[in-house]
């Protein structure tokens, strides 16, 4: 007989899953390359330059359903990911790491972010509407504690190494060996537990292929006839300008030594205070920020939250300017400064919700949050530069400068978009 397996057997390890790669492509390889002593410039630029594969993901979706089962894709790119991060974890030791291991990390993030695709189309194939909302809490809940246990228990891990060891190398090279065969026991896992739905087949046919290019194409020029599009797309690129060059710096001016104007903190230190009290703020922001939208609506929360996401960066400029070496306090400036930025990115989602209604939602969804992470990427690329040409101080004041975009675009969205 046939073994059924349960959604909790798997909704949330597939989002559990979906999270980590992410996570380490984005936010640890920035603290790994700050520990083996690659300036500030080459992390933000190269390290920004990752995201292009969340950017441009819509424009190959289609072609997830045109070839093998969305089942075959999750599993491959499990797979191909747990390859990636052991391929970081083989070059670290190399002489020329820097380069063979964003090579890696080029693989793990094209690979994460076809299993973004792969993933969401998998549950709402295999589980019906009822259960499609029943879950979705339990996902984003696995997928935020793959963030904790990113950002946080793995810097957490590689700090312990590093102290045991005397080796930085050697430290991260075992911290992602560690991870690599996590994820492999992962892609091993869902070969067993994820079910068969009949719905998941590949398309195949020229006649369908060719209707669904084509259809894709129609939709996606369907996106910027929408009206006020300019508009819409000038949000999704500025509205978080602030926080996309901040994040960029802020584990490595918690690294950096108070002598170069950082806060002096151990790695261990800094998985704790921004891998996991930081993402309790965003989490927290987060909820909140739901909590009350749900209530008002987009209109009424836009200022209140934008002012939340903007005010909250000054947290880093006291912490620039005093460098306080209390860890409490440093604590708390990362908490108020993650919650706020959570409670105001509140808006920026609901904004592509309401944009994308319509007759192609998910299509104009998925094109949404391609604009989000271009939003993220560019500002990002430049980041370093910026803070090495000013100093914290000063790159923490042009980071409150910039926050004068996010109340521009909200003042000329909330004028001609939200009704």
């Amino acid at each position: 007989m046939k073994r059924t397996w349960t959604p909790w057997a798997w909704v949330p390890t597939l989002y559990f899953a979906q999270g980590l790669p992410y996570v380490a492509v984005m936010t640890v390889s920035v603290i790994m390359y700050k520990k083996l002593g690659i300036s500030n410039t080459d992390i933000a630029l190269y390290t920004s330059w990752l995201y292009l594969p969340w950017v441009i993901k819509p424009l190959w979706s289609p072609f997830v359903d045109l070839l093998k089962t969305k089942r075959w894709w999750v599993l491959a790119m499990q797979l191909l990911v747990g390859a990636g991060l052991a391929g970081v974890a083989f070059t670290l030791p190399a002489d020329n790491f820097f380069r063979w291991s964003l090579a890696m990390f080029w693989l793990v993030a094209f690979s994460s972010a076809t299993h973004d695709i792969a993933a969401d189309g998998f549950y709402m194939l295999a589980l019906d509407t009822r259960q499609q909302a029943w879950y979705v809490g339990i996902r984003s809940t696995f997928y935020r504690i793959a963030t904790i246990a990113g950002q946080g228990l793995l810097v957490v891990l590689a700090g312990e190494l590093e102290q045991r060891t005397g080796k930085i190398a050697l430290s991260w090279s075992l911290t992602f060996y560690v991870l690599a065969g996590l994820f492999i026991a992962c892609c091993l896992y869902h070969c067993v537990s994820l079910p068969r739905p009949a719905s998941d087949r590949a398309v195949g046919g020229e006649d369908k292929a060719g209707h669904i290019l084509q259809g894709f194409l129609a939709t996606f020029v369907s996106f910027f006839r929408k009206k006020h599009a300019g508009a819409a797309i000038l949000f999704m690129l500025l509205y978080r300008l602030p926080e996309a060059q901040l994040v960029k710096l802020i584990n490595p001016f918690l690294l950096d030594p108070v002598e170069r104007g950082g806060l002096g903190l151990t790695t261990a230190q800094v998985g704790w205070v921004y891998g996991t009290v930081g993402i309790i703020g965003l989490t927290a922001g987060g909820i909140i920020g739901g909590w009350c939208a749900a209530r008002g609506g987009l209109r009424r929360w836009l200022w209140p939250m934008a002012w939340s996401l903007s005010l909250t960066c000054l947290t880093f400029v006291y912490l620039g300017y005093c460098q306080p070496q209390d860890l409490f306090v440093i604590n708390l400036c990362v908490f108020v400064e993650q919650f706020g930025y959570g409670f105001g990115f509140t808006a920026y989602m609901l904004f592509l919700i309401y944009y994308a209604e319509g007759e192609h939602q998910t299509a104009h969804y998925a094109i949404c949050t391609g604009f989000m992470a271009l939003g993220m990427m560019l500002p990002g690329m430049a980041a370093g530069w910026l803070q090495e040409q000013m100093g914290y101080e000063w790159f923490f004041v042009w980071v409150m400068l910039c926050c004068v975009a996010t109340i521009a675009v909200c003042a000329f969205v909330r004028k001609q978009l939200v009704n």
